[in-house]
């Protein structure tokens, strides 16, 4: 009698074993929008994806056929997916800024001044942590309850925001000076369209 469950996939030949000699993990996506991963040979979801970004696990997707790279691809779907949820975390003002970016001279700077702040950031959020320990869960904050106990701490969040600040007007003003010094880059920003 068959088995009502699908068997994973064969790997290619002189394919390395799951996990075998790559840290990296690899997950493969295939025409029917299933997310195989070769290191468990099981099938997973975005929920699982999400997973190994929370959990900081190097990862790529790659096009089961083709073997071209999925992985921002994936990502997206996941940022689509918590924007769509609950909270987002842009506004429809910040989407569009990035959306006129695209094309734009400055786009290269952007992405990488988007990225340098993120880091930023979260170094920033990682010594407001370990200041804190002790004086609450920070796995048992929601984002509510986390805005609550941010703006609780005015004296503690003004300080530790200055240089964040301070490192992010200097990028910026990196930016315009930039944008003055080569003429291809005139309007930057981008202006409202």
């Amino acid at each position: 009698m068959p088995s009502s469950r699908r068997s994973p996939p064969p790997e290619p030949v002189g394919a390395a074993a799951p996990g075998a000699g790559s840290p990296l993990r690899t997950l493969k996506k295939y025409p029917n929008r299933r997310l195989y991963d070769t290191r468990t040979s099981s099938y997973i979801t975005l929920a699982d994806v999400k997973q190994m970004v929370l959990g900081g696990e190097d990862f790529e997707v790659r096009d089961a056929r083709s073997g071209d790279d999925l992985t921002r691809s994936i990502l997206l779907q996941i940022i689509l997916e918590e924007e769509s949820g609950g909270v987002p975390m842009f506004s429809t003002q910040a989407l569009s800024q990035i959306i006129r970016f695209y094309g734009h001279a400055m786009q290269g700077v952007m992405g990488t001044m988007l990225e340098k702040n993120l880091q930023a950031f979260t170094e920033l959020q990682g010594q407001f942590l370990n200041q804190g320990k002790g004086l609450y869960d920070p796995k048992q904050l929601s984002p509510e309850a986390w805005t609550q106990f941010m703006t609780a701490q005015p004296a503690a969040l003004q300080n530790l925001m200055g240089s964040y600040v301070e490192q992010s007007r200097s990028v910026f003003e990196k930016m315009q000076q930039a944008s003055s010094l080569f003429p291809g880059m005139a309007g930057f920003p981008p202006a409202r369209k």
